[in-house]
């Protein structure tokens, strides 16, 4: 406790130190906040990566200056930029005597601008012989220590800026997070999808079985809820006749934090006119192949130690034989609720009252299956009872056309034959009514507009959700949904 107190001390006095070096420079009219722009010819990957070319010439570079090492009338610094750190030989002869003395008092995370010649140390090191440094910034803070760097996870959430100054890898992740967008939507731009944006704040919460958050919209004195689905505006852009749409957007689910959920995530969601549950598992493979080509340049992925191969076809099997394949049994042979029921209690499986046939089979999924698919694996044709918006297998109406699409054990994707019936669709809404009335708090309402689309007429359709956090810590290999959301939610630190 006594070397905490005499650290924060240490610690206020280095920050006491660059609050009086500020008021020195502004009273010498050297005040740094007053500098609106400075023109940055090059960064310092640039450099490096074209020295042959630049060697010899003048050019400037900016950013955080990260280490400093004064050596009487010569010294050395690295500034970090966007794309890493470069090398800067400040000399006392080259920068002038009073520039010089303003360069040995910066500190440590101050933004400086530096003008000067390309050239390579004698230890080989591509640096940048300064002619000029132009403090641009005052940093007031303290960086922590460069060789611990910033190791707290819960500070490292809360104070994202700061992570992603001391640890590259960081940054290098949410670069890779950004390139995994983009490729995503090249690859849809490419097939023909058009992207489209979708209320957040909205009267019914669908599509989904999830908790809303709830607010009130104070100029029309009504309360609304935050979106927890894509899916139900979207499907009236099919029925409008846009065909191929899609939306990449954030959504927000009132329920628990853990490494796989934040209650605001990124979710895409996109439909298809004229094809079914088959063209959604093709779009996703092809998908998930370019996807990773693209932005790790190989379809083989390698997350906490597993590889897992995105180039071979992914393994197809519908939820009966998986259940059947990793418990044994068999639900074909499961004819009623008070067999269905009598099995959960021989396996020890916790069931509510209200769950139906259908939902004790996915109890069975989620204790017995889920962590054994780790290769890329639709899981297919699902019960009815946990399916409320998708079409009914023509050849067994218990049992709809959707798949879910695991990696890893997790469940990465979630796809339907979209259901287009009205009348079936609104006996769907009531029984999740029924659902709601019973306590489930994740089912369905009635949207009685969304009806009204679908008598107007939606033709047999493809639609499908994409987990994008969980897509992205796959393919940085994150630990944590926390990883690859570059500000997640966190608790008060005053509560």
């Amino acid at each position: 406790m006594a070397e905490q107190k005499k650290q924060e001390q240490d610690l206020n006095q280095l920050r006491s130190v660059r609050r009086e070096k500020l008021a020195d420079l502004q009273a010498n009219g050297k005040d740094p906040f007053k500098i609106v722009k400075y023109d940055v010819t090059h960064h310092s990957q640039e450099v490096k990566d074209h020295f042959e070319e630049l060697e010899g010439k003048t050019i400037t570079v900016a950013g955080r200056m990260m280490s400093k090492r004064v050596m009487g009338k010569a010294s050395f610094c690295h500034v970090q930029d966007k794309e890493g750190t470069i090398q800067s030989y400040v000399a006392r002869d080259s920068l002038g005597e009073d520039p010089y003395k303003d360069f040995k008092k910066l500190d440590v995370g101050d933004i400086v601008g530096i003008k000067g010649e390309v050239f390579k140390t004698k230890t080989g090191e591509i640096s940048i012989h300064a002619s000029e440094v132009t403090l641009l910034s005052k940093s007031l803070q303290v960086l922590p220590e460069k060789f611990h760097g910033l190791t707290n996870t819960d500070l490292r959430y809360r104070q994202r800026y700061v992570d992603l100054i001391m640890n590259p890898e960081v940054k290098d992740t949410f670069i890779k997070r950004s390139k995994i967008l983009s490729a995503i939507r090249r690859y849809l731009g490419d097939q023909g999808f058009m992207e489209v944006e979708t209320p957040m704040l909205v009267s019914n919460a669908g599509g989904a079985a999830a908790r809303p958050f709830e607010t009130h919209f104070n100029a029309l004195d009504e309360d609304l809820k935050l979106r927890i689905s894509l899916e139900l505006y979207l499907k009236r852009l099919i029925v409008g006749g846009l065909e191929k749409v899609y939306e990449i957007g954030r959504v927000f689910r009132n329920e628990g934090l853990d490494t796989r959920h934040n209650p605001e995530f990124t979710l895409m969601e996109l439909y298809q006119a004229y094809t079914d549950y088959h063209g959604m598992m093709d779009l996703t493979e092809n998908l998930y192949r370019y996807v990773a080509q693209e932005v790790l340049g190989t379809t083989t992925i390698t997350y906490n130690g597993i590889e897992m191969d995105l180039g071979k076809p992914f393994e197809r099997i519908t939820m009966l034989d998986a259940v059947k394949k990793y418990s044994g049994v068999d639900f074909n042979e499961i004819h009623t609720l008070e067999e269905a029921r009598a099995v959960a209690k021989e396996h020890h499986i916790e069931y509510e009252e209200r769950h139906k046939k259908g939902d004790i089979l996915n109890l069975f999924f989620e204790e017995y299956v889920e962590e054994h698919l780790i290769q890329p694996t639709f899981v297919m044709d699902h019960p009815i009872e946990i399916s409320p918006l998708t079409k009914k297998k023509p050849e067994n109406p218990e049992y709809v056309e959707r798949f879910e699409f695991f990696m890893n054990g997790w469940e990465m994707a979630n796809a339907y034959s979209e259901l287009n019936d009205p009348i079936d669709q609104r006996e769907r809404f009531k029984a999740q009514e029924e659902q709601l009335a019973q306590g489930d708090e994740e089912a369905n309402t009635t949207d009685e507009d969304f009806l009204n689309a679908l008598e107007i007429g939606m033709p047999p359709t493809g639609g499908i959700g994409f987990g994008i956090d969980r897509m992205c810590m796959l393919l940085t290999d994150s630990a944590a949904i926390r990883d690859v959301l570059l500000f997640p939610t966190m608790k008060s630190l005053d509560k």
